[in-house]
Formats: C-alpha cells, structure tokens, sequence
C-alpha cells in the first residue's frame, strides 16, 4: 500500500512515497530505497512494494527535489536523447552525496512518523548504490543493513567516495556487482573490499557474472528476471537477518 508524503529537509520540502505491507500488518522495521538516475517511478515502487510485503515500511524519496518538476523519464531511452540525458546528469550533480547524506535525518524521521521504532535499512540502485552506504555511515546507530546493486564509483578516487567511510559503518553491507560495469570496475571492486575489510564491516561484495548495470529494476533495458530475484533474494536475507 502507497501513500505520498512531503518531507521537510534543510533546505526545502521533498516528495516521497511510502509503502507498506499490502495485508496491513505493522511494519516497525524501515527501509529507506535510493533511486537509480531516473527517479522515483513504477517501477521501484513495484520494487518498494516487493520489499515492504516481507515485513517492513518503505520510504522512496525523491533525491532531485532541489532541482524542480522533471520528467518522468523512460530508463529505457533516457540516455539516448540529448535533452532528457543533459538533464539527468544536471540533477544528479545537485543531488550530491553530501547533501543527500543530509538528507538522511529528514528521511528516518520521515520513517518514523510512519511507526518505525525498529531498525533501519537502506538499498541503492545505480547512483543511489553509494548514497544507500554513505547513508549507513552517517547514521551508524539507526542503519543496521546497507545495500547496493549496480552502484557506481563506490571506491573512486574523490573525497566522497564511499570506501573512505569504511571505520564509520556499524550496518552489515552488501554490494551487488554486475558481471560488466564500467562505473564499478574491478580494480575499483578490489580497493573497496579492502577498505571495508580493514575497517572491520561486516560485508560481502558479489560478482551477477553476465548481469549488466541496471539489471534489478524491471523498466530498465539491462533488466534480467532471474538476476532480479536473485537480488531480491539476498536482499530480503540480509534485512531478515540485520533487522
């Protein structure tokens, strides 16, 4: 079950949507989902969904709410014209992950206005991979799980990337790699599996060998069935397990 709600953050108000279980039972364990490129749409609410029915209050927050009315984008064909790709990449440069780390505050309060009292989760798709990791870091003792399918530049070599933050994390971490993947590739596979194994997290990074990025979500042109519930299947298992 949906619900739109309006967030207040730092700077203004963001949209969002929350989701919880369709048979109505009380969910006091939350997940917190972010976006792929292409925003909040259908399709991660499907996903929303598929995660709140295994027990838990989903929040879906738009993370370009800075930047005004945009889209809806098709994940399909959005990077091959040039006017809806200009201005995907505009928004995710202002949606930075300092100021979506911000934003985190706002988005577990968000949660728990909803009945959250219980642990929380976060899962990222794409460039919402790092932002989901980034968050676990910036709220070590309210984010127990962290995820990230196909997330890009998890261990790059700019300031905010997501290895550095490795001695912060108190969540147990997943990260979901597709088999080919220009913006995680595997040198960069190795340097954040070692950065995470010498800060002591609890983690597992997964190579989907023959997967490609934006395989889970089920509009996206990389989309592949079996590696979608795959990934549901680990994702579901590491929340069981961690919240």
């Amino acid at each position: 079950m949906k619900h739109e709600i309006a967030i207040k953050t730092q700077d203004c108000t963001a949209r969002a949507a929350v989701i919880k279980p369709e048979n109505g039972a009380a969910a006091t364990s939350g997940v917190i989902i972010y976006m792929d490129a292409f925003g909040p749409r259908e399709a991660l609410y499907w996903m929303g969904q598929r995660i709140a029915d295994a027990g838990y209050t989903v929040l879906v927050p738009d993370l370009y709410y800075r930047s005004g009315d945009y889209g809806p984008f098709n994940a399909r064909t959005a990077f091959s014209e040039e006017a809806s790709k200009t201005r995907i990449r505009e928004m995710m440069q202002t949606a930075t992950q300092a100021l979506t780390a911000q934003d985190g505050a706002a988005f577990i309060g968000a949660l728990e206005a909803e009945g959250v009292t219980g642990a929380i989760g976060t899962v990222g798709y794409c460039m919402g991979g790092a932002r989901a990791i980034t968050a676990a870091a910036r709220y070590p003792e309210r984010i127990r799980a962290a995820a990230s399918f196909h997330g890009g530049n998890l261990a790059s070599d700019a300031e905010d990337s997501p290895h550095r933050l490795a001695d912060r994390i108190k969540a147990r971490v997943y990260v979901g790699v597709a088999g080919i993947d220009n913006s995680f590739p595997p040198e960069q596979s190795a340097r954040f599996a070692e950065a995470f194994r010498v800060g002591g997290v609890d983690h597992a990074v997964e190579n989907y060998l023959g997967m490609g990025h934006g395989w889970t979500v089920p509009d996206h042109g990389a989309y592949d069935k079996g590696g979608s519930e795959r990934h549901f299947k680990r994702l579901l298992t590491l929340f069981e397990e961690t919240l």
